[in-house]
């Protein structure tokens, strides 16, 4: 189990999260090692531009959302590069990103979800 599976599972049990990830697939948006806060989302709020905590294909990624499909409720995951990860369901999006280096995403508090059992 790799570091962004343990903070998925912190977050998918309601922790909002503390981490720094490393790599350079979200350059300029997230630098590696930039500290970044992850709380619990609501999938159904996501939009095209926020940045979240997904399983895709049995990978967990701190990446784009690049497309919604409110009817099938799932989005696509891409790095800030071009690559498109896949579609992964709403119960594979774990968390989004509030802030980067304390400085905060756009709108992101909004989705934030309040009620740790999904509700």
């Amino acid at each position: 189990m790799g570091m962004l599976d343990a903070q998925a599972d912190r977050v998918r049990e309601g922790a909002t999260v503390e981490f720094r990830p490393t790599g350079t697939s979200m350059v300029p948006l997230v630098l590696s090692r930039q500290r970044v806060r992850v709380a619990p989302v609501v999938p159904a709020l996501l939009e095209a531009g926020d940045i979240v905590l997904a399983r895709v294909s049995g990978t967990v990624y701190l990446h784009l959302v690049t497309a919604v499909d409110p009817p099938r409720r799932r989005v696509q995951i891409s790095n800030n590069r071009g690559h498109v990860n896949g579609w992964t369901s709403h119960d594979r999006v774990f968390g989004i990103c509030l802030a980067v280096d304390d400085v905060p995403r756009p709108g992101a508090s909004a989705k934030v979800r309040e009620d740790p059992t999904g509700g």
